[in-house]
């Protein structure tokens, strides 16, 4: 990193302030790790922010974002979803990318892998869900696989999750999650 470089916080807060207002148990919360991360936005700019994950995927998601920060690929903004008050429509909208977020998936009574901290959302914005019957969340979204901050099956990023043994949401037979990795 050059020493001179001037780093955007844009998010830095305490491990409470970043699960403050969580539904989750407090042993789902003591299995949480809060990782600071450094990565270009598309302002071209070095950013700083934090991500809660797993305890036991706090190397992986630190590798993967030092990756992300070496070849330069812009992201958004990483804040805790405490910051949108739970609510990921909200920062998915925002293009933020995030882990824990204690809620059932989408449609269903099943809690998310995100609750347990073992999914990850990057660039949502970049990459969409897009449901079977043509819906795009979050809305107004597109996926258009040339774009910056857009993955692919074949993209570098989707490459070092896969060998780390996670699961790509652009895999999914339906819907197609392209934010979203998960390792169970």
């Amino acid at each position: 990193m050059n020493g001179t470089e001037e780093v955007i916080v844009d998010s830095l807060m305490s491990f409470s302030e970043a699960v403050e207002g969580t539904t989750a148990p407090e042993e789902i919360i003591l299995t949480m790790s809060l990782v600071d991360v450094l990565y270009y936005s598309f302002d071209g700019r070095k950013h700083q922010g934090q991500i809660i994950v797993n305890r036991d995927l706090e190397d992986d998601v630190y590798e993967i974002f030092n990756f992300i920060e070496k070849i330069l690929f812009p992201i958004g903004k990483v804040v805790p979803i405490a910051a949108y008050q739970w609510d990921d429509y909200t920062s998915m909208s925002d293009n933020n990318s995030s882990s824990f977020n204690f809620r059932v998936i989408d449609g269903t009574t099943k809690l998310s892998m995100h609750s347990l901290g073992k999914a990850l959302d990057i660039n949502p914005v970049q990459n969409p869900v897009i449901y079977p019957n043509g819906v795009v969340v979050p809305e107004g979204a597109k996926y258009l696989p040339q774009e910056r901050g857009t993955f692919t099956a074949d993209h570098a990023i989707v490459q070092e999750f896969l060998k780390r043994g996670w699961y790509w949401g652009g895999d999914f037979d339906q819907p197609k999650d392209y934010h979203h990795f998960e390792k169970p």
